[in-house]
């Protein structure tokens, strides 16, 4: 009896043996592929020092990068430096790059499967590599060389990377390896660029929907403006038999609030006696940041400041003699155009009393993991039908859009002259090739210039206002030209010592074209100007903080006028303590305050309540301008003019009250019932997201370490930070730069969240604090780094 034991007991600890050694070997596995991935992973870390040989250099070239990893590049010629400049942006950025040319060229799917098939027939449809292609025919030599040079860095870099196991890792999470770069490549990025800054088509389709499917006067109190010639398209357009709804559930709008800051300032205003300017382009936030910072240095030029990731030079800087900086000017240049189609030959379409056929291109979708898919593309005499992207129906009645950036434009050529220029001649003299998207420049030189131009291509009409789509039968409808480039919106050198833009109304109405009937809501532009005229004597460090400045204008119009509305209501405790709270603030967007976060969320309520059972949600997504619409309905109601819309939820005053009511409802539920706790940071935070990151747990651990931050401004103040439904600081100032021209050898910027590519790099996103804080980094033309690289002829 104690044999069985002992044998029971000795087959026990074999079997325990057995199981330690089995765990053992896994942790030992474990451990060792741990180690092999963090040594893959670090191997595609960028080479930031020693000596690379690169094939094709003529000499040597120095890059270095500073404490904030900007690269200074240094080369002899032009070529060099170009072919540096894209080496080294493909070093820290080659996954971001290649999804940039794929996205903006509709090849997603290739990579990621199905779920981006729409999206890629979207933009196939509208064309903007095909667009990216005519572009390029029109280049001049000089800068289809340089175009070269810029790609022949890249795929120096991807050549490299591949032979030696380097590739970033997000190309094996995805089981693909990079194509090689062409010119092509990065006008087509450029392209989406003029597409994420729009040009108002949404709009239209979205104000004809209306007008089909809402009463008359409501549909008219979400235009900007009363559109004179609407009765008339609409009878020429005949019945509308388009589904909108349908066509454009799928369709990729870009961001309402892309948009910007900037500003320039006299030397007779600055304590320096030179010009200060200011610059903070809005675009979607993101990791890595949409730019990408560099100083360009050879024996033709000496630029600093920011690019897109995938095209050559500087867009936005400074250089040794002038600075600049742009803002979206927000232009109607686009048109949708009711196209009617021949019902025995769908290939054509109607126009002057004849049938025109259209250009069919054939677009094939290929998509991982499954065939495939034909695609084809309808272009008529005005451009791409876009109606049908999401289903190719042959529909009787289609939209075409026409649009000036599917017309060759020579951005680059203008880039590249714009950074050697010396003085305001010069610069206006490139911005003759800077056709889309149009922007508004603010310049300032050395020599005490500063001045601004309202700058690209703007349509003349000679029918049609760009608020609705005209009958694209009609050639009455046509386009006659542009505004004459002399002719744009300019001020040079202002009586009132500074000029200032934040995608507001650039001209009185007493200018003779039409830009666009869509001004971003006033607030932005009024802060900057009332900070302006406060001080005799700005500074550097004035600008700064005019950058990261959250009062909030918006609400102190409309807190006033809501609460003086509700005094006669019947409200709540509650309500009461909320209105208590918004009547003592002090209008600041602080991110620990409460007031911002009950005024915020009230809006919020108020625009939504107002239109959410009539508009659906595919609609609503194409409802431009809807904060400065429900801004207008609140000034006429408050002034006794009380929409149908206010009156079909119960009159002006008790619809306040019930939104009031639901948004407190929604705070206390979210933040307790302790009004006085409640914080604006509570909810409003940032977040730099990864492409990748939401694809697992474990790839958000590692691609987005950072929590989600609290900060304070908002969509309405000059420190802009919009958010989606969550509260997730997800657009705002992607890049901001600050210079004082009596020292044009430095610069002060903040780039969100960092300059790398690679979450292993310690400069990944390390300038989030700096972005919430308002901490500038210097960087100088004189070029100095701790790291430095040496590209060498191979």
């Amino acid at each position: 009896m104690n044999g069985g034991i002992e044998l029971q007991r000795q087959k026990k600890n074999k079997r325990l043996k057995l199981t330690l050694y089995t765990a053992g070997a896994i942790l030992f596995i474990l451990l060792g592929l741990l180690i092999f991935v963090n040594y893959y992973i670090d191997r595609s870390l960028p080479v930031t020092t020693g000596t690379i040989s690169m094939k094709g250099l003529s000499n040597d070239v120095i890059v270095m990068r500073d404490d904030e990893g900007v690269p200074h590049i240094q080369a002899k010629d032009e070529k060099d430096l170009y072919m540096a400049q894209g080496y080294v942006q493909a070093q820290d950025r080659l996954f971001q790059m290649d999804l940039s040319r794929r996205q903006a060229s509709g090849r997603l799917s290739e990579v990621v499967g199905e779920k981006a098939v729409d999206r890629d027939k979207f933009f196939r449809t509208f064309g903007l590599r095909r667009a990216a292609e005519v572009s390029f025919t029109a280049y001049p030599n000089e800068s289809k060389q340089l175009l070269e040079w810029y790609a022949d860095g890249v795929n120096a870099f991807i050549e490299e990377a591949k032979d030696e196991g380097r590739l970033p890792f997000e190309f094996t999470l995805l089981g693909y390896k990079p194509e090689k770069w062409t010119p092509i490549d990065s006008l087509t990025i450029g392209k989406y660029m003029a597409f994420d800054l729009g040009g108002h088509w949404q709009g239209q389709a979205f104000r004809y929907w209306a007008l089909e499917n809402l009463p008359k006067d409501k549909a008219y109190d979400l235009f900007p403006s009363y559109p004179e010639e609407a009765p008339v398209i609409l009878s020429d357009s005949g019945e509308g038999n388009i589904d909108l709804k349908q066509s454009f559930a799928s369709a990729v709008i870009p961001p309402e609030f892309n948009g910007s800051n900037n500003w320039v300032v006299g030397g007779d205003k600055t304590e320096s006696g030179k010009p200060l300017l200011a610059d903070d382009p809005h675009l979607s936030l993101g990791t890595p940041s949409i730019w990408y910072q560099m100083h360009l240095e050879s024996q033709d030029v000496n630029v600093s400041g920011v690019i897109f990731a995938g095209i050559p030079g500087i867009i936005l800087g400074h250089n040794e003699q002038i600075a600049w900086g742009v803002t979206n000017t927000g232009p109607d240049v686009q048109d949708l155009y009711v196209e009617k189609r021949n019902t025995e030959n769908p290939e054509q379409f109607l126009y002057d009393g004849k049938w025109e056929k259209a250009t069919i291109v054939d677009e094939p979708i290929k998509v991982k993991d499954s065939e495939t898919i034909p695609y084809k593309v309808t272009i008529t005499r005005h451009g791409p039908v876009i109606s049908e992207f999401a289903h190719q129906n042959e529909s009787e009645k289609v939209l075409s859009m026409r649009w000036t950036a599917l017309d060759p434009s020579l951005e680059l050529s203008a880039i590249i002259n714009i950074n050697k220029a010396k003085n305001w001649t010069e610069f206006e003299e490139a911005l003759k090739d800077f056709h889309v998207p149009t922007q508004n420049f603010v310049f300032a030189s050395k020599d005490g210039t500063i001045a601004y131009k309202a700058n690209g291509k703007i349509p003349i009409r000679k029918k049609g206002d760009g608020l609705l789509p005209v009958p694209g039968w009609d050639p009455d409808y046509e386009w006659q030209g542009y505004i004459p480039f002399d002719e744009l919106p300019k001020v040079i050198n202002p009586e009132a010592g500074f000029v200032a833009t934040a995608n507001n109304k650039v001209v009185t109405d007493d200018y003779p074209y039409h830009i666009s009937h869509h001004w971003a809501q006033p607030y932005r532009y009024m802060r900057i100007s009332e900070y302006l005229k406060e001080k005799d004597t700005l500074t550097l460090s004035d600008m700064e903080k005019l950058q990261m400045d959250q009062t909030n204008l918006h609400a102190r119009e409309f807190v006033p006028i809501m609460t003086v509305d509700l005094e006669k209501a019947s409200l709540t405790a509650e309500q009461r303590n909320a209105l208590e709270i918004l009547h003592s603030w002090n209008y600041v967007d602080d991110k620990d305050s409460a007031a911002p976060l009950i005024f915020h969320q009230w809006m919020n309520e108020i625009s939504t309540g107002l239109f959410q059972n009539e508009v659906p949600e595919e609609m609503m997504k194409m409802f431009e301008g809807r904060q400065s619409v429900v801004d207008e309905l609140l000034r006429r109601a408050h002034a006794g003019e009380e929409s149908q819309w206010f009156v079909d939820r119960g009159g002006y005053e008790r619809f306040l009250a019930s939104s009031l009511s639901k948004a407190v409802k929604e705070l206390e539920v979210a933040y307790g019932s302790s009004m006085n706790d409640w914080e604006w940071g509570m909810y409003h935070k940032v977040y730099f997201e990864h492409p990748l990151s939401s694809a697992s747990p474990i790839l958000k651990r590692f691609l987005n370490d950072k929590e989600p931050v609290p900060v304070g401004g908002s969509r309405v103040t000059v420190e802009a930070a919009s958010y989606n439904d969550e509260g997730i600081v997800n657009h705002g100032a992607s890049w901001r730069f600050v210079i004082d021209t009596s020292d044009m050898s430095s610069g002060y910027h903040i780039v969100g969240p960092g300059q790398a590519g690679h979450y292993k790099s310690e400069w990944y996103q390390d300038q989030i604090d700096a972005w919430v804080n308002g901490d500038y980094h210097k960087t100088s033309l004189e070029s100095s780094g701790r790291d430095q690289l040496i590209l060498k002829p191979e």
